[in-house]
């Protein structure tokens, strides 16, 4: 009787299972679709599968069973897109995919084989299209993962073969997406150490367009592996067809925007092929990073809320969990400090109301200690003479004042001077016999050998493994890679380096998460120098720039906010002059732009006084009430810093609508007679509203309806104006439905 009932349940979880993969049958359509947007696929005569469709959910997508592109012939073929085009048969574009078969045949035509959809839950469902060679056992698996509340859509690719002998992989890519418009504007992100993620926005002319990165560590300092895309006019924030795209990669990147002679647009994206030849046995299989998808009908602000409900929810660690304020060590010693100076930074921060004190560099290195960048890096050993009680008595001591503690290392990195460096010269990264050269006076481990791996994981292990109170890891990682090179790999398998050094930092991020799963962890890597989402689902947040200026950090959060949420974006109030500009701010602004993402401080606590601790106590309690709506909410962009106005504004809408909270930033002298208006978003039309001023000067609140209600409707119709004419201010306003 029991083994009968067994065999029930078996069959029955078979059953579901089954019912839950959909074969594909002829003259069918293959959809990936969430909620509000679908792709659109067929399979042609020749058994080659046409992308025939990315956009809004259609009522009738029959009559693309009869579609047939007119619009360009090359030799007696009518062209259509492909679902993943690679080298081979008749094509003209970039191509997604090229490789060299066994036998040197450098051309490659996929046709399919199958399809299968698995629904994982309620949320998330799999689609996997198989292609085959139409000559060779070669198999391509394009693989789409469909969130269906958040409307994303993540694609990548595994290849994989029965060849007599290895394939040589000159170019893999996650995605291949055709369009076809009047025009194109491409929105992309670019800058440096210290000026991350500006915006520009240029329209697609015929040719290639490019956004890559070669530098395989801090592979995000100077463009980012995320794009916009909008059709017939440059991106609206809430009106116009947005295409959106975010390699989920921390290695070399390359993505390509292709205008042809047709005005259709191409876009490929992927890891960079540059020296990158990969090759693989027979049975063995090479999965590309994810490309992560959105479409919005609704302008730009609409794709920003898919990727933070998305990221939230699935990409960053302990998404669902309020991150507490911070107070980090750097600017407020720097290597210069002791016991006693870290003892009475965490006294002073327990007081302000600060929830978690974080030691950054300088703590490590006995033989070569860590008194300046110099030297230390690698030997993480407590530094004895500057901490005698070592890192243990430190966490602990924090824990008793009501702080969690957390510490700074950067284990990818090592310093000509230092003992690993002195023992392990082999590990180190290097071409050959060929020069080292040093960046930060520092060299890069080489984490494409499993030793070196092992040795990073040791590493934070043994540091963590110090005391159960140390909760919080900034990850940091100091240069890009040089004169490429390992003594591990093989010497024809040099080029394997680029993609197996980012894989082997995922496999020591997967054992640490496995050991320990409620870790916090901050990526850093010079600022905004590693802020992706292949690296981000590892970690709880970002450390968005070293420049903590305010004037410049709103234009470096409106930037990185459009993808990566403000629950991951390290926003900090620094220093007095301000350390990298020298530039002097108000305590008000720069914690009215700090407030707008994850408030944290990079000062010396001691150096607040007066009047101004006493408005940085009642500004961080503030935070504290209305954290939950600005990590959580709904952000939308409602003035845009890079306007000629010198104004700026955003709000944070809580998912229930009974929460907002508004910024308001001036950014140069306006006329006496001016005054900033603005319609706010994402209320509740029937609510009433009553608004509160916070972070007011001496309680002198400078707004005419502070502490009045207002409707939601009225507040979305008419808005709100503020009395704001001095440069560099700021107003912050909270909402709530009475």
């Amino acid at each position: 009787m029991k083994r009968t009932i067994i065999i029930f349940i078996l069959s029955f979880f078979l059953i579901d299972f089954v019912s839950s993969v959909n074969q594909w049958q002829k003259n069918e359509l293959i959809k990936v679709s969430t909620n509000n947007q679908e792709m659109i696929f067929k399979v042609d005569g020749s058994g080659k599968v046409l992308f025939l469709y990315w956009g809004s959910i259609m009522n009738d997508a029959t009559p693309f069973l009869e579609y047939k592109n007119k619009n360009f012939q090359l030799t007696d073929q009518t062209i259509t897109p492909q679902l993943y085009q690679p080298y081979g048969g008749i094509t003209y574009i970039e191509p997604a995919l090229q490789l060299t078969h066994a036998d040197g045949v450098i051309t490659t035509e996929l046709i399919f084989e199958k399809v299968e959809k698995i629904s994982m839950n309620e949320n998330i469902d799999h689609t996997v299209i198989t292609l085959k060679d139409n000559v060779y056992p070669l198999y391509a698996d394009i693989l789409f993962k469909s969130y269906k509340k958040e409307n994303i859509i993540s694609q990548s690719v595994s290849v994989y073969h029965k060849e007599d002998g290895d394939i040589q992989i000159n170019k893999i890519a996650s995605t291949y997406i055709p369009l076809h418009a009047n025009s194109y504007h491409l929105t992309y992100f670019y800058g440096s150490w210290g000026r991350e993620m500006n915006i520009e926005e240029k329209k697609l002319t015929p040719g290639i367009s490019v956004i890559e990165s070669k530098r395989g560590v801090r592979n995000t300092q100077s463009t980012n592996p995320s794009f916009l895309l909008s059709l017939n006019g440059v991106s609206g924030e809430y009106s116009g067809d947005v295409y959106a795209g975010s390699l989920a990669w921390s290695g070399t990147y390359k993505i390509t925007f292709e205008c042809d002679e047709t005005n259709a647009l191409h876009i490929v994206g992927g890891i960079n092929p540059f020296v990158s030849t990969y090759y693989i046995k027979a049975n063995e299989k090479f999965t590309t990073p994810e490309m992560i998808l959105s479409y919005s009908n609704e302008g730009r602000n609409k794709i920003t809320h898919h990727f933070h409900d998305w990221a939230r929810r699935y990409n960053i660690k302990h998404g669902d969990q309020i991150r507490p304020v911070v107070l980090n060590s750097w600017e407020g010693t720097y290597f210069d400090f002791d016991e006693k100076k870290i003892l009475k930074m965490i006294d002073d921060a327990a007081i302000l109301g600060i929830e978690l004190f974080v030691l950054d560099d300088g703590w490590f290195g006995n033989k070569y200690p860590r008194n300046h960048d110099n030297a230390g890096l690698g030997d993480w050993q407590v530094n004895k003479k500057k901490l005698p009680r070592g890192i243990k008595y430190l966490a602990e001591y924090a824990h008793k004042k009501g702080l969690k503690f957390g510490i700074w290392i950067e284990p990818e990195m090592v310093n000509p001077k230092s003992e690993l460096a002195d023992n392990h010269p082999d590990w180190i990264v290097k071409s050959g016999n060929r020069e080292k050269p040093t960046e930060r006076t520092q060299w890069i481990l080489d984490l494409s050998n499993p030793l070196v791996q092992k040795f990073v994981y040791k590493s934070v292990d043994n540091l963590l493994s110090e005391s159960s109170h140390i909760n919080y890891i900034k990850w940091d990682a100091n240069r890009y890679v040089t004169n490429a090179g390992s003594e591990h790999l093989p010497k024809d398998r040099q080029s394997h380096f680029w993609i197996e050094y980012t894989k082997g930092l995922y496999n020591v991020y997967e054992r640490l998460r496995a050991k320990y799963p409620e870790l916090l962890m901050q990526q850093c890597s010079s600022g905004g120098g590693r802020i992706d989402f292949g690296a981000l689902k590892y970690h709880d947040e970002f450390w968005t720039s070293d420049d903590t200026n305010p004037s410049h950090r709103i234009f470096i959060q409106h930037g990185t906010n459009i993808f990566y949420p403000s629950i991951a974006t390290g926003a900090h109030v620094s220093a007095n002059p301000n350390h990298q500009t020298g530039m002097y701010n108000s305590l008000k602004f720069r914690f009215d732009v700090a407030m707008s993402g994850r408030l944290g401080m990079e000062l010396q606590p001691a150096d607040i006084t007066g009047s101004e601790y006493d408005f940085a106590k009642k500004a961080i309690e503030n935070y504290k009430y209305i954290r939950n709506t600005v990590q959580m909410g709904d952000l939308y962009r409602l003035v845009s810093p890079y306007n000629d106005t010198g104004w700026s504004s955003l709000m944070y809408v809580s998912k229930d609508k009974k929460q907002a909270v508004l910024f308001v930033y001036n950014l140069k002298f306006q006329s006496p007679t001016a005054f900033f208006e603005t319609q706010l978003k994402g209320l509740d039309t029937n609510k009433n509203y009553k608004i509160e001023e916070l972070n007011a000067v001496e309680n002198k609140n400078l707004f005419w309806g502070n502490l009045k209600s207002f409707t939601g409707d009225y507040l979305m119709k008419a808005g709100i104006n503020v009395d704001l004419t001095e440069p560099f201010t700021s107003r912050v306003f909270l909402l709530e439905v009475e």
